[in-house]
């Protein structure tokens, strides 16, 4: 989700970033689904990568969240502008004057696919479900808010004693641990989402592992779908039981993963495909394709190295500083992306949030830098050799078998083969699925990785790198930057200012110190047909709202 413009923003309304540009910009914005013609309500959509995980309390990559979003509903749903509006709840949450409860009630048309009733109780259920431990739920962290939350996700205590409560069938308390002013736009992503409780507990280990084996309650019915990290083909039905399917145009989205880009253009160009993906020279020789888009994204990509070993190399802070000045970020965006992404100048991704007294982008207050410079990174190399003690270096760089990311993976090997003298870099290309996992269970040694933003505050990129964070998966260790996160998360809560000083220095450290080392902001270069209407882009959380969309010819 990297940009080419600035976007209107607010930090205190979270979700309002990106209003225009993340729009399907193939429609005016009074296109209205009335105008749709007879066409068959039918859209072709390719993905570059497998779903994860069809599980609410699982799922941690892009397509799985997409997926998601349509599939199921929660109690709010981000509109156009990523403004959190009301979904699953029948009105606005009453929230105390403290910030710390919410009280929300449901609407009572609203049922499961299977005729059940979507209850408080679905919710409570499904958070639950989340923090606990058992379930090795690597988002459990986005529900840190709520209270008891990180306790209980900690062993310290039951997970019924998370701060949620069904005060009857159709409402909710929610208690917090402390204020958290983009809460509403948390509840619109999908680890927010109802589970019912009967559908899991019947099919126990075998939940949500097939399409079959679950049940929906958003506009659409996830279908044909036969596994996590290995089906390349899924569909998203209609939901004729959803609350508001009046509203829902479209009958089929048909979901295929496509690595290669040639093959999607060729799908693209026959009419077999409807909005796919481009990258490297196809991206660069349709700019001026008449149904070509650079869809923006708050995404960071980047490099992490497992630092957890004891003998690790990379703990060594200049062998990090080598591989970094290695790296010509801006020949990455122009010769090898060629879709609209941006040099990385930092972590946290330009155009996310503004500082709420001056409102500059966080990214000017941080003052970061990320300089290619092959003469520093060879007399970093030169230091680093000799505080390990060694003349030569092999490792491993593990990396997704997409076509973007093999070529990224070509382009470090080379670079750092040919600046560091004596390093050697093999590649190893796998399913996204296997990457995840070698990723999350520390099998890698260096591993490339992105973050799409889940809501619009630097501290959903920054906590990632806490000592205690399921996500430092390279297990960087830094206690004043430690502390800066704690400090913004809680004493400094509700001090904007103080919050947004500890959020800047949390990110001088990461950079200085390059606990990871970001290469670019992603941005994706689409061909997107233009019969297709309706669709809303978010930059942050899921990417795709399918709800509104209809073909029109």
């Amino acid at each position: 989700m990297g940009k080419r413009s600035k976007y209107a923003v607010s930090l205190v309304l979270l979700g309002s970033l990106f209003l225009a540009a993340c729009q399907n910009g193939n429609e005016e914005n009074e296109t209205d689904s009335s105008a749709a013609s007879s066409a068959e309500q039918v859209i072709n959509v390719q993905f570059s990568a497998e779903m994860g995980s069809a599980d609410i309390s699982l799922a941690t990559d892009s397509y799985s969240f997409i997926t998601l979003n349509n599939a199921y509903e929660g109690l709010y749903r981000l509109d156009e502008n990523n403004v959190p509006v009301i979904a699953g709840a029948s009105e606005d949450a009453e929230v105390s004057e403290d910030g710390l409860s919410y009280t929300i009630s449901l609407r009572e048309e609203a049922k499961w696919s299977n005729g059940d009733p979507v209850t408080a109780a679905d919710y409570v259920f499904s958070w639950q479900r989340t923090v606990d431990p058992a379930t090795a739920s690597n988002y459990a962290y986005m529900l840190a808010p709520v209270k008891n939350a990180a306790a209980i996700s900690d062993g310290t205590l039951d997970k019924s004693e998370l701060g949620i409560e069904a005060v009857n069938d159709y409402q909710l308390k929610i208690t917090l641990e402390k204020p958290t002013p983009y809460f509403l736009s948390l509840l619109a992503f999908p680890t927010f989402f109802p589970q019912n409780e009967r559908v899991v507990e019947e099919f126990g280990d075998q939940y949500a592992l097939t399409s079959e084996n679950a049940a929906y309650n958003g506009p659409f019915l996830l279908t044909n779908y036969a596994g996590p990290g290995t089906d390349i083909q899924w569909t998203l039905a209609k939901n004729p039981d959803y609350w508001d399917a009046d509203s829902v145009k479209l009958e089929t989205i048909n979901f295929d993963v496509v690595k290669d880009s040639s093959t999607a253009y060729n799908l693209y160009e026959s009419g077999q495909a409807d909005d796919i993906i481009l990258s490297g020279e196809l991206a660069m020789q349709n700019v001026n394709h008449p149904d070509y888009i650079v869809q923006p994204s708050a995404t960071t990509q980047y490099l992490e190295m497992n630092q957890a070993p004891e003998d690790s190399p990379f703990r060594n802070a200049n062998l990090r500083q080598a591989i970094s000045y290695s790296m010509n970020r801006q020949q990455i965006v122009d010769n090898i992306l060629g879709n609209g992404s941006l040099p990385a100048v930092g972590f946290v991704p330009s155009d996310l949030a503004f500082n709420p007294e001056t409102k500059a982008d966080f990214v000017e207050d941080a003052a970061t830098t990320l300089a290619f410079d092959e003469e520093k990174a060879q007399e970093y190399w030169e230091k680093a050799k000799a505080e390990l003690g060694i003349d030569t270096l092999s490792f491993e760089l593990l990396t997704s078998d997409t076509d973007q990311s093999k070529k990224m993976a070509e382009y470090i090997q080379g670079t750092l083969q040919q600046t560091l003298d004596g390093l050697t870099v093999e590649v190893t290309n796998v399913p996204f699925s296997v990457r995840l996992d070698r990723s999350n269970s520390g099998d890698f040694e260096m591993v490339m990785n992105n973050w799409i933003g889940d809501y619009a505050d630097p501290i959903n990129f920054l906590e990632l790198f806490k000592k205690d964070s399921s996500y430092n998966r390279g297990k960087w260790l830094n206690d004043d930057y430690n502390q800066l996160i704690e400090q913004a998360s809680n004493e400094n809560a509700n001090d904007p200012e103080a919050r947004w000083e500890n959020m800047v220095a949390a990110e001088k450290i990461l950079n200085d110190d390059l606990g990871v080392i970001p290469l670019f902001q992603s941005a994706e270069a689409h061909l997107r047909s233009p019969k297709i209407k309706g669709l809303i882009v978010h930059s942050v959380g899921a990417a795709y709202d399918y709800k509104n969309v209809f073909v029109e010819e």
